[in-house]
């Protein structure tokens, strides 16, 4: 098993500590919730205080999952409060903004699956092998042979489906496998969480994802697919913006495509882009996401950018 080292120590720093944060990355998916939401019932378990806080509030899909109440504003955190803070999946979107506000003598953990993670703490459990931070989160607990209840089990299950599509993308490998049915084994339900968290959309999402879908254009040169949803798109769909992360998934199974580009208006000045391919259709989208300021995997990465869409005759553009 990796990272045996990093998991002794934190096993310690998790014994020395009373009370510890666990932080969850903006706009958070089922890998942040199921994360660190796992750790938290871990630790409360060895009858410790755990707090889960984030900088935007739980998305609808995931409130059958966890009371939204249970996670915290960020902004309204008094950090002195303790004495170690554990980051689970994207810690360069959120983490980064707290780091300065911590006590010195607090211990910093982070855990990540993300490549090109510059952020350096106390303890760095980061790998881009891995499908998820809850398949590391699943590693810790075997390490330490945790008892792995039926709720925990369910949040960990939740995240590695979120992240590996459920089980469709090629991040999907033997020790996924081998992890997904210990998982269910330990009273996880698969068909209930695919059914929760995946597959109830409501009406309004499907509203967003058929205008989204209507203005798809296929690049005939690169063989990109890309539509835009705009502000307009959300309030007249009456979508939010988590009902958007699926659909650059479902533009990439369109045959004769090797790649999706979903651009989203999250502004007045800013466009954020979500990139998506496969294995087989040998296009890295990272190396495109880095050239635009962002990053990502090979398969699945983001930016964002400065601009606005003008839409004008069944036609877009960036301005």
């Amino acid at each position: 098993m990796k990272f045996q080292s990093e998991f002794k120590t934190l096993q310690y720093v998790i014994k020395k500590a009373s009370h510890i944060l666990l932080f969850a990355h903006d706009d958070p998916d089922g890998d942040a919730i199921g994360s660190n939401f796992a750790l938290k019932y871990y630790l409360e378990g060895l009858n410790k205080k755990a707090d889960v806080a984030c900088f935007t509030p739980l998305p609808n899909y995931l409130q059958k999952t966890i009371k939204p109440k249970e996670l915290l504003p960020a902004d309204k955190i008094d950090f002195n409060q303790y004495e170690a803070v554990i980051a689970c999946d994207s810690v360069e979107r959120g983490f980064n903004r707290i780091k300065n506000k911590l006590p010195q003598n607090t211990v910093t953990v982070i855990i990540d699956h993300h490549p090109d993670i510059s952020i350096q703490e106390d303890i760095n459990i980061v790998d881009a092998s891995y499908s998820s931070a809850c398949e590391i989160v699943f590693d810790f607990l075997t390490f330490v042979h945790a008892p792995i209840t039926p709720q925990i089990a369910s949040l960990i299950l939740t995240g590695i489906l979120g992240d590996t599509g459920n089980l469709q993308h090629t991040n999907t490998t033997a020790k996924v496998m081998s992890a997904v049915a210990e998982l269910i084994r330990r009273g996880a339900s698969l068909p209930k969480i695919i059914n929760s968290t995946f597959a109830n959309k409501k009406i309004s999402t499907l509203k967003l994802w058929g205008r989204a879908f209507d203005k798809a254009q296929i690049n005939p040169k690169n063989k990109m697919i890309t539509t835009v949803i705009t502000q307009a798109d959300l309030k007249e769909c009456k979508a939010k913006a988590e009902d958007i992360g699926e659909i650059a998934s479902i533009l990439n199974t369109i045959p004769g495509t090797r790649f999706s580009l979903v651009l989203t208006q999250k502004d007045d000045f800013t466009i954020k882009g979500s990139l998506r391919s496969e294995e087989y259709k040998g296009i890295d989208v990272s190396a495109i996401a880095h050239k635009l300021g962002g990053g990502g995997h090979k398969l699945a990465s983001g930016f964002t950018i400065k601009g606005r869409i003008l839409e004008k005759n069944n036609q877009w553009k960036i301005i």
